[in-house]
């Protein structure tokens, strides 16, 4: 009798063993979850964040401040708020001497004041005369291309009145060209008077254009011309440019 019951007893847990073992395995059970897992920081021993330090690090000055202004180390000034200096890279190229090529300009309408006189000698003869207005050392390249009124030819010069260098004028300074009105002889022909008179000047190689023309005034009986009409190159003297 007793045999029977504790076979009975261990019957009756194998069965309830078997029913624990089914609930897990479906879901309806209760699951075991186990012991509460650790913090990274009672696991791996380190602290899950570094303090800032103030004190920096040891050899190094510490980290300075300025009002509004990020903090930097060792009492650097940042990149960014650095003031310019003003003669760095800078190089003077400037030449100061006034004849100096890059100091010289041409001259033209624009930086000179012309004038043209009709002159008593030599006969038949007028003068033009260039003042240098500007702030600059001015050249006047080889010689005025002159036009009166509607003219479709322009006077030649006379080659043996051709200077050595170029005339340069200073502030201030004058420079001249001869104009041959009309042949002394009467050789010339298509005479007229002329009544007003351009001046064009020239650049650095023949022909070209040196800047702005200049219409000087004629007197008022205008000018008397013919075929024979020739001018100068630009001369420093006045008798120079009278000579031709």
């Amino acid at each position: 009798m007793r045999a029977r019951r504790i076979r009975l007893i261990a019957a009756t847990g194998a069965t309830l063993a078997a029913l624990a073992l089914t609930a897990c395995q479906d879901g309806t059970g209760t699951k075991d979850e186990g012991a509460s897992r650790p913090t990274a920081s009672t696991t791996t021993g380190r602290p899950t964040a570094t303090p800032t330090s103030t004190t920096g690090t040891p050899g190094t000055a510490p980290a300075t401040t300025t009002p509004g202004k990020p903090a930097t180390p060792n009492g650097k000034v940042p990149a960014s708020d650095r003031k310019p200096n003003p003669d760095a890279g800078s190089r003077k190229t400037s030449n100061p001497d006034p004849n100096a090529p890059e100091n010289r300009v041409l001259c033209n309408g624009s930086n000179t004041a012309v004038t043209a006189q009709p002159v008593s000698r030599p006969l038949n003869h007028m003068l033009i005369t260039v003042k240098n207005t500007g702030s600059k050392v001015c050249d006047l390249t080889y010689y005025p291309v002159l036009r009166f009124d509607e003219m479709q030819w322009a006077p030649q010069p006379f080659e043996g009145s051709k200077p050595q260098a170029v005339t340069t004028l200073a502030p201030g300074e004058s420079g001249y060209a001869g104009v041959l009105l009309a042949s002394a002889d009467g050789s010339g022909d298509g005479g007229t008077t002329g009544r007003r008179l351009t001046v064009a000047f020239q650049g650095v190689t023949p022909n070209s254009s040196g800047g702005a023309s200049a219409i000087p005034s004629l007197p008022a009986k205008g000018v008397y011309y013919d075929s024979s009409l020739r001018v100068t190159y630009w001369q420093r003297e006045m008798d120079d440019a009278l000579a031709y």
